[in-house]
């Protein structure tokens, strides 16, 4: 068994970890669950329930916990992934928005609550040059989803 990571994110969950668990690791390609550790008899939530759990995104390892309803995620706190294409961000964004809801500028929430940024790697470069980043930003305050060649053609004043 590797050692845990010195740093990973910590989930709370009301009573669907393992549902959540399953639904993030069925979307992203280079993903696994790694350790569970369930509720027993005499516990405050179902025996064999997930008490808390590991798993792992794209080389980022999670944590998960069945908590209870005291908490709740808010936008305080997102994930940011970066896409190389715009067939990348469309089934990110399709897959993360079932039950969910979009949000603005490539942010969504999940069924579970949780926050996502869906960002195309080329961004950064498009935000650069001072004149031409106004453009972009412009263009993607417009945008739910965003859309690559929306900006890039933002980016060259189209």
């Amino acid at each position: 068994m590797s050692d845990p990571p010195k740093i990973a994110p910590f989930l709370w969950f009301n009573d669907n970890a393992e549902e959540a668990i399953n639904h993030y690791t069925s979307i992203f390609k280079n993903s696994k669950k790694l350790n569970v550790t369930r509720y027993g008899e005499g516990a405050p939530a179902p025996a064999g329930s997930v008490m808390v759990a590991s798993f792992e995104l794209e080389g980022q390892t999670f944590i998960a916990l069945n908590g209870g309803p005291m908490f709740q995620f808010n936008e305080a706190i997102s994930f940011a992934v970066n896409c190389d294409t715009q067939d990348e961000i469309d089934e990110l964004w399709k897959r993360l928005t079932e039950g969910g809801a979009p949000g603005q500028c490539g942010w969504l929430k999940d069924k579970f609550g949780l926050s996502w940024q869906i960002v195309p790697t080329i961004l950064p470069e498009l935000m650069q040059d001072q004149e031409k980043s106004g453009r972009v930003m412009q263009a993607l305050m417009q945008m739910t989803k965003l859309d690559i060649q929306g900006l890039q053609q933002a980016y060259h004043g189209k």
